[in-house]
């Protein structure tokens, strides 16, 4: 699953930002070129070709010097920088986020430390991403092999599968526990100071962390992440009822779970608890399940992914109350009304997980120092993820990063941010394009998305005066697909015909989060329709559902494409 979904109190768990760029609190006055890419991984400090670089759209931005004077000249008297440093950057966090920063940033020369008051890798390594995809690998295998129908079709005879619920843990835990110790390798081996304890703002470039360590440095990024978010009325005993957190220890498979929220994490679990023989209720507090993502991609992913299993759900019901089970009796969840509040139902069940997405981890940070009011939990940042105090000023030095500032709670999201930072505070500016950055939902099979959808295209195109135009390919025509006997699924784009500009693809099928990235990958670089559609997709690939999805978009005659010119040599 993804490491942190988007917060909602009306337990949704994934919200996508309208829009990304913009110039809310700038103070820029002077300006300057500046490159513009979008989401670019270096996942262990090598560095990459200049090639992507040069391909970038060059626009026009504001200097960092302008912002710098401005800046320093509103700290609004929160005490005095130092005049010397003990870092060139300190990063609060040691998640994918403060990682890839710190990656990031050893390879620009800065002298860098990382605070980390529990583990390595944050919640995607150690709660999150990691463990639950070491889960949905079992539960894929689990649910092909009870697929007499499909295995007889490959002309192949299983006997009936079984599974070990200590030995699917064991999987999942040491999975996280390898990928923690590469991380934690990989920063050591590059320099970076990895500062063990609670760390804290103090003051201006002032971070304390521990008891009563206090360090100094040029710039800070906040990368805190967030913690499961769970209603109130509801009690989590860690056994019955439980977060995402318990559940990735797998510590039971219970004969009936109640899972609230239908989000990613919902959905996810719901594919391993049904592949290792559970029976599951959703409870959703909107009208229709699935409710982040696309429309028609919801209506085709319940079709296959809940109504064949032994799936049953209660939409526009919040859950008011939940006691944990004790003394012999169940779990018992009583529901209500989302719109009237009145008594709904009562339920009671084996378990119950609370699926309803995270809050942001901002508690103690000391962001009172530095006169800094979070909204909601969330720390409040600019396009640039600079920190914005409560009177609405920039917050010299001061950046935050992934979960904890709420644009877009994912944890390649966060990396990606940090690496934004970096090239700020290295003198080079960066806006990141969020709405370049995919997401996925690793069920069987996988849903994957990047940009707007449907709905939000057509609004978007309303207030803006432009034609909104979708074309869809089915996974069926695809010959890999039907090779793997996987012909279940659609792709789908939503684009402007007028001049080839993508606005959002959406897959379900499979390996859909492994197709995705050709389709963010041109909507950070500004690749227009007209000129990927003559890309070249190898045969027999499951690409060429993206490749037909291209082809089959009618852009209009009197937009340009672009010459290749390509000199061959014999």
């Amino acid at each position: 699953m993804q490491s942190a979904m988007a917060l909602s109190f009306s337990q949704t768990s994934f919200t996508r930002p309208n829009h990304v760029l913009g110039s809310t609190g700038s103070v820029f006055s002077t300006p300057t070129s500046l490159r513009f890419c979008g989401l670019r991984r270096e996942a262990f400090g090598y560095s990459t070709s200049n090639q992507l670089a040069l391909r970038c759209e060059r626009i026009r931005i504001p200097s960092r010097k302008s912002f710098q004077v401005s800046a320093s000249a509103s700290s609004n008297g929160n005490g005095a920088p130092p005049k010397s440093f003990d870092y060139d950057l300190i990063i609060i966090g040691a998640g994918v986020g403060g990682h890839g920063a710190a990656l990031h940033a050893v390879e620009k020369g800065l002298k860098t430390a990382i605070i980390e008051g529990d583990v390595v890798g944050g919640t995607c390594v150690n709660r999150g991403c990691v463990p639950s995809k070491a889960l949905l690998a079992v539960s894929g295998r689990m649910r092909e092999l009870q697929n007499e129908h499909h295995m007889k079709s490959f002309g192949l005879q299983v006997s009936a599968a079984g599974y070990d619920r200590q030995g699917v843990a064991d999987h999942a835990n040491n999975l996280a526990t390898k990928i923690r110790n590469n991380l934690t390798n990989s920063m050591k081996a590059l320099g970076v100071d990895i500062l063990t304890g609670f760390g804290s703002v103090l003051g201006p470039q002032k971070v304390k962390y521990g008891k009563d360590n206090i360090i100094t440095a040029k710039d800070i990024i906040i990368a805190t992440g967030s913690v499961p978010f769970v209603p109130k009325g509801i009690e989590v005993d860690g056994k019955t009822v439980i977060t995402s957190d318990h559940a990735l220890k797998l510590e039971s498979v219970p004969d009936w779970i109640a899972i609230v929220g239908s989000g990613y994490i919902g959905l996810e679990f719901s594919d391993v608890y049904t592949a290792l023989g559970s029976e599951v209720t959703f409870i959703e507090a909107l009208d229709q399940l699935m409710p982040g993502f696309d429309p028609e991609i919801s209506k085709l992913a319940q079709r296959v992914l809940i109504n064949p299993r032994k799936i049953d759900y209660h939409t526009g019901v919040f859950a008011s109350k939940i006691t944990p089970a004790k003394d012999g009796k169940p779990v018992l969840i009583e529901l209500i009304d989302a719109k009237t509040k009145e008594p709904k139902d009562t339920l009671e069940v084996d378990a119950a997980l609370i699926a309803t997405g995270r809050a942001p981890f901002t508690n103690g940070l000391g962001l009172e120092n530095v006169n800094v009011v979070t909204q909601r939990g969330f720390i409040p940042v600019d396009e640039r993820m600079r920190v914005i105090d409560g009177n609405g000023t920039l917050v010299p030095n001061l950046y935050c990063i992934g979960d904890a500032n709420g644009k877009l709670m994912l944890a390649h999201a966060a990396s990606a941010q940090g690496i934004s930072v970096v090239e700020q505070v290295s003198g080079r500016d960066h806006v990141l394009n969020h709405l370049s950055i995919p997401a996925a939902c690793f069920t069987h099979p996988e849903i994957s998305m990047v940009g707007l959808t449907e709905p939000q295209a057509k609004e978007k195109g309303e207030k803006e005066g432009f034609k909104v135009s979708v074309v869809k390919t089915s996974f069926k025509a695809n010959t890999k697909a039907l090779a793997e006997n996987e012909g279940e699924g659609i792709a789908k784009m939503i684009y402007r015909p007028d001049n080839g500009e993508i606005l959002g693809v959406h897959i379900f099928g499979l390996h859909a989060a492994d197709l995705i990235h050709e389709a963010s990958n041109a909507i950070a670089l500004g690749t227009r329709i007209q000129d990927i559609k003559l890309a070249v997709h190898a045969h027999p690939t499951l690409s060429e559902v993206l490749d037909e999805l291209f082809k089959a978009a009618k852009v209009e005659s009197h937009a340009t494409t672009r010459t290749v010119s390509e000199k061959v040599v014999v």
